[in-house]
């Protein structure tokens, strides 16, 4: 899962710092700069093909910053 993460993290461009967000079903989503949480119990993130899209926060093991 790893080599997925930083694969698509070089997708993204050097221009910000990239974070993955890891999921409680297991998956791992890679956000183009740092997400940003709302009053309204969402997660909003830039994904690496440029698509602003959001997740509930309940969904959200852990958000953490890929290294470059």
């Amino acid at each position: 899962m790893f080599v997925v993460v930083v694969a698509l993290s070089a997708l993204t461009g050097c221009t910000r710092t990239s974070y993955a967000i890891h999921t409680n079903d297991g998956r791992t989503i890679v956000s183009d700069g740092k997400p940003k949480e709302s009053d309204s119990g969402l997660l909003g993130y830039t994904d690496a093909n440029g698509v602003k899209q959001q997740i509930n926060k309940t969904d959200v093991k852990e958000v953490s910053e890929i290294p470059h």
